[in-house]
């Protein structure tokens, strides 16, 4: 059995460039098909619920303070490497910073900084329901670690003091 029969066709069955035709055309269907379709695949395999984490930065100094109060940053979505993230600033809040001073007489004891204070940022996102290492960007979540909260216009370390999944 020839490859090419007598009359230009592939095993005698289709002609070559109606093949790459119908493949192409195939190709393009599947890629819209996924572009559309591709999001309620997901979310029935694996639903998104709500996650809620709070990061904290520590003894926050006056200029930064003011800084974060001018750029209004609630709303503003996170940033990872130059990708915009599907998580967003949806809280800010000031705490006292609490140090700890020596007494004349020696003691320890907590005092509250006149000047610095901490600065808690709430943040929203979606992830897998069940996942066991949620994410945002490459980082991830779970309290305690460090996190590097970056917008567009801000960029600071902090420590994540809470994490919680909606189940």
């Amino acid at each position: 059995m020839k490859l090419v029969n007598e009359k230009g066709k592939l095993f005698g069955l289709i002609n070559p460039v109606d093949l790459i035709i119908l493949l192409v055309v195939i190709v393009v269907v599947a890629a819209i098909g996924v572009r559309l379709l591709g999001s309620q695949v997901a979310d029935k395999v694996a639903p998104q619920v709500t996650l809620t984490a709070e990061v904290v930065i520590i003894g926050t100094p006056p200029r930064i303070q003011d800084e974060i109060a001018r750029q209004d940053l609630i709303g503003q979505r996170i940033v990872a490497g130059n990708e915009y993230m599907p998580a967003t600033i949806t809280g800010i809040k000031t705490e006292p910073y609490i140090v700890q001073a020596f007494t004349d007489d020696g003691r320890i004891v907590d005092a509250v900084d006149p000047s610095k204070h901490d600065v808690v940022f709430t943040i929203e996102t979606k992830v897998a329901k069940g996942t066991p290492s949620p994410k945002i960007g490459s980082q991830e979540l779970r309290a305690g670690k460090t996190f590097i909260l970056k917008t567009q216009t801000f960029e600071s370390i902090g420590t994540i003091r809470y994490v919680q999944i909606d189940e």
